[in-house]
């Protein structure tokens, strides 16, 4: 039997039916190793950065620097990923990225200027927004259309389960590096050159092929293509305006080391703990997807998990004794406390991956072929800037509410966190109300 009569045969309400197609499971593995790799480079770039220059600038120009480079890469890497076979695409960014964790490698060992840090960075962060859209779009030729649900579930899943995982053995296997050289972030460099080349051979070995019916030439028409079908296209226009300003006003993470040296009073343990608790919730979120029928009110669906997550960011900032606790006389031993703001940042992690799933799938499902990947591309420079400028928002505004005004830091970060919550709340409403299509987009599927 051909393996298109094998993939016919697969049932959506078969859980795990992806994961008897090869070509998914070889994607799937190397992006388990690729984002673990890519996680534990991120502590190793902070730690090293942090140790050598003592400066919190020097931790924030990686953020700028990593922006820059998306944002002048995004439009063209969307056309490349619609004109060119996206599986060689793929392979040619994770070469890239493995030659500059291969720099980075060498440019700790010598103890080289930061600045080539910096350098490895864009290149790195240049590599990875011409493989984002051109994977999301390459995932689509992997699975049969009525399993794309199902594909995109575990691949956030694998997405989060490396989060989670990443920064913990990154940051375990700095430690012991450490002991016994004087190099330490060097070996970390080096792991991530090794796992970039795992995914690399896993994706060499996928048999699917991306082939270019009628390919553009590149031009600005041609890069202004993903941009016209998203606002041509109301459904997902909504979708992607309200994770973007979702994203903007309600992440808490950025906030985070206040939270757990001054208002939890945890330390860098606890701020670990509290670091993982949304990919958790990401995590378990997928497990409990995967084994759920597709969803069939999926519009529905989206907007409540927002909502939800704009709740459960405004308890977070509010469950400490700082809040609760002096503004409100509630007393509670400090563990319970901190489990309280864990719980809530675990049901932020949750609700997202359920907004997470159902954006990514409709953007893919109904987007032409020969447009996913300037569409995906636009995507990601949406919310990857949403990202970078929420973290700098939330920031602002707890200064802003804090020294700036003669108030504590930890009232500035406690204002911050639950007016972007309300912020959030406030833009599920006003989504609802101008795109009523989102309100009434029916099975995901």
């Amino acid at each position: 039997m051909s393996r298109a009569a094998d993939n016919e045969n697969l049932l959506p309400t078969d859980n795990y039916a992806v994961f008897r197609l090869r070509d998914f499971r070889l994607y799937l593995t190397g992006r388990l190793f690729a984002v673990i790799g890519v996680q534990m480079l991120t502590v190793a770039v902070g730690w090293e950065l942090y140790e050598r220059t003592n400066s919190a600038l020097a931790l924030g120009l990686v953020g700028l620097v990593e922006m820059i480079a998306m944002l002048g890469c995004t439009l063209p890497a969307g056309h490349l990923a619609d004109n060119f076979d996206r599986k060689r695409i793929v392979l040619t960014a994770l070469v890239v990225s493995a030659c500059a964790s291969l720099g980075l490698a060498l440019i700790s060992w010598h103890h080289a200027p930061v600045g080539w840090i910096y350098a490895c960075l864009f290149t790195s962060a240049a590599s990875r927004t011409f493989l984002w859209p051109a994977s999301s779009s390459f995932l689509t030729s992997l699975v049969p259309r009525k399993l794309f649900p199902r594909a995109v579930t575990w691949n956030s899943g694998v997405f989060q389960l490396s989060s989670v995982a990443g920064p913990a053995i990154g940051g375990a296997l700095y430690a012991i590096f450490k002991k016994h050289s004087d190099h330490p972030a060097a070996f970390i460099y080096l792991i991530n050159f090794g796992t970039a080349l795992v995914c690399f051979l896993c994706v060499k070995f996928v048999r699917a092929q991306h082939v270019v019916k009628n390919p553009e030439p590149m031009s600005l028409k041609s890069f202004a293509t993903g941009f016209k079908f998203i606002f041509a296209q109301r459904l997902v226009l909504g979708m992607i305006t309200l994770d973007m300003f979702a994203v903007f006003l309600g992440g808490a993470t950025t906030l985070l080391p206040v939270f757990a040296k001054d208002i939890l009073h945890t330390g860098a343990g606890g701020l670990g703990l509290l670091q993982s608790a949304l990919p958790l919730g990401s995590v378990l979120c997928a497990l409990y997807l995967a084994h759920r029928p597709p969803m069939q009110k999926a519009g529905r669906a989206l907007l409540w998990c927002v909502v939800v997550f704009g709740v459960a960011t405004i308890l977070f900032g509010v469950c400490n004794d700082y809040a609760l606790g002096k503004w409100f006389g509630l007393a509670l031993p400090a563990a319970t406390w901190f489990w309280l703001a864990f719980a809530m940042l675990f049901v932020c992690g949750f609700a997202d991956n359920i907004s997470v799933v159902v954006r990514h799938t409709s953007v893919q499902l109904l987007t032409p072929d020969d447009k996913r990947g300037r569409v995906s591309s636009v995507n990601s420079l949406f919310i990857g800037t949403s990202n970078e400028l929420g973290g700098f928002e939330s920031g602002f505004v707890a200064h802003l509410a804090g020294p700036a005004m003669g108030n504590a830091i930890t009232t500035g970060a406690i204002f911050s966190v639950v007016t972007g919550g309300i912020g959030t709340v406030l833009v599920v409403a006003a989504v609802a109300y101008y795109w009523p299509e989102i309100r009434r987009y029916g099975k995901l599927a």
